[in-house]
């Protein structure tokens, strides 16, 4: 229940409270900013509580109290602040208020892409490229070996870093730091699908600036089985406008008689068995239908 005081000399300037006992962890060098969002909890009071996004000005509309002026304080001494108003404003005699910055836009970082929780994490300290991966739970299984840093000073032009080894052996060019209002944004691998009489049907992950060759993704599919009909294989590309299918002779590439393709990504390898009534093919959708039943493979 709300009460009400004639007390509250209290002034509507954001108040500079360095000796306040701390009530909520957020370390002191994190302010508040436009974009971030808050948790503001009012003790025994939830109508006053609320979630609220800071405006660009640095201001958050706030129940009961209105819009407040919260740009450059920390959690805490936006807390004291917010429990100042509502004793000016005759709302609470003795509130207790906490904030927690859930979401620091202004301090920190967007991490999206192909990783497994995207979103926008702080940069507390010396942040490094690798550790706000670690903290964004780690990269997808479909991500690729590069990933693009945009730095808010200069969107322009993106930093890429390759992805390959560990914080332990990666120099600090290759796992740079990242700053307040940066983006990272992981890319996607490329997939080569072989379905069909193959030792081991699946997609297979390549990154975007490389690209197998057919002889090399019917190798990581365990090659052919005995049972394949090699001169009947059917390469499945996407084209402008939707799907487009190919015949392609397995025996005379393997024998170095015909060009060894270059694969795209999404393209999907059909290998048929010679024993049509343990394998049939039914047409491009058949053979797209499969794909999304099939293990994916990193090379």
């Amino acid at each position: 229940m709300l009460l009400a005081s004639a007390q509250g000399q209290e002034t509507s300037t954001p108040p500079n409270v360095p000796d306040a006992q701390p009530s909520n962890p957020q370390p002191a060098a994190i302010n508040i900013g436009p974009g971030d969002l808050l948790d503001v909890v009012v003790f025994d009071t939830p109508e006053l509580s609320s979630h609220v996004r800071v405006a660009q000005d640095g201001s958050a509309n706030m129940p009961v109290i209105g819009r407040v002026d919260l740009n450059g304080l920390n959690a805490d001494q936006a807390a004291r602040y917010l429990e100042q108003q509502f004793r000016k404003q005759h709302l609470l005699l003795e509130p207790h208020v906490t904030v927690f910055i859930v979401e620091y836009a202004s301090q920190g970082a967007t991490i999206s892409g192909e990783i497994r929780q995207p979103g926008i994490y702080p940069t507390l300290g010396k942040r490094r490229l690798l550790d706000m991966l670690a903290i964004a739970g780690g990269i997808s299984p479909t991500a690729g070996k590069t990933v693009s840093i945009i730095h808010r000073d200069d969107p322009t032009h993106p930093v890429l870093v390759p992805l390959q080894g560990t914080a332990a052996n990666l120099n600090a060019q290759e796992n740079p730091q990242i700053l307040p209002g940066d983006t990272i944004v992981v890319g996607k691998a490329g997939v080569v699908y072989i379905v069909g009489d193959v030792g081991k049907p699946g997609g297979f992950l390549v990154d975007n600036n490389e690209r197998l060759s057919t002889a090399q993704a019917l190798a990581l599919a365990g090659g052919p089985n005995r049972t394949a009909s090699l001169s009947k294989t059917r390469l499945i590309r996407k084209v402008a406008g939707g799907r487009e299918e190919y015949m392609l002779d397995l025996a005379k590439l393997l024998k170095g008689e015909q060009a060894d393709l270059k694969l795209n990504d999404g393209d999907i390898i059909w290998v048929p068995s010679s024993q049509f009534k343990t394998f049939g093919y039914r047409g491009i959708e058949a053979a797209i239908a499969i794909t999304s039943g099939l293990i994916i493979y990193r090379n």
